[in-house]
């Protein structure tokens, strides 16, 4: 998938990546979010969460440092960040002692995004945000993305879904066969533009 490459997760076979005019050449995941760069994956269930631990060790995982006291993690402070991610997710759990297996899948995606919301991140790349979860977890994970966008992140969203593309973007790269066949501002085009582009390299 195209976000991978960027991140360090797997080697680029061309191309380079600019960000504020500088040279990002990733050496792994960790260099990525040591530069600001947060990826939520397509498969969450494979490799963005913990399907064995709770809501706080799937919200903290990703930003420890920060919850440290002394040399020590600080329990109290972990929790209190996954409190703080629940209630700004509008998270449907118990607690921060749920386990993640027992959510559904829009809440589990919810645990992913403020996972990543705990470290401010400056680029959040996003693999098919919203695949295999319901309409209203959907609309306020939208309304999510606008928000952070509003607020000076920049964001990526990789989507197969064209409502989804068309309703939350200001601009639209379309892939064709592995090619980049144009981009194009998305409130100057329609869905028969993106179909004619994503079929131009078949």
């Amino acid at each position: 998938m195209l976000p991978e490459p960027i991140v360090g997760i797997r080697t680029r076979a061309a191309g380079r990546v600019y960000f504020r005019d500088r040279l990002m050449n990733f050496s792994s995941a960790r260099d990525a979010m040591d530069h600001g760069f947060a990826l939520i994956t397509e498969e969450r269930k494979a490799n963005g969460l913990f399907l064995k631990g709770d809501l706080t060790f799937n919200t903290t995982i990703a930003n420890l440092d920060q919850y440290k006291s002394g040399v020590a993690l600080s329990q109290d402070k972990m929790v209190r960040a996954t409190n703080r991610e629940i209630k700004r997710m509008r998270t449907k759990a118990m607690g921060p002692d749920d386990l993640i297996s027992s959510l559904s899948g829009g809440n589990q995606q919810k645990v992913i995004f403020g996972k990543w919301l705990e470290r401010f991140p400056q680029v959040f790349l996003m693999d098919e945000p919203t695949r295999g979860i319901d309409v209203g977890a959907k609309y306020e994970i939208y309304e999510l993305i606008i928000d952070m966008a509003k607020q000076g992140t920049t964001i990526i969203v990789v989507s197969s879904e064209m409502p989804e593309i068309l309703g939350i973007t200001n601009r639209i790269g379309v892939m064709s066969n592995g090619h980049l066949s144009g981009i194009v501002e998305t409130k100057a085009t329609n869905q028969e533009e993106l179909l004619r582009l994503s079929a131009m390299h078949l």
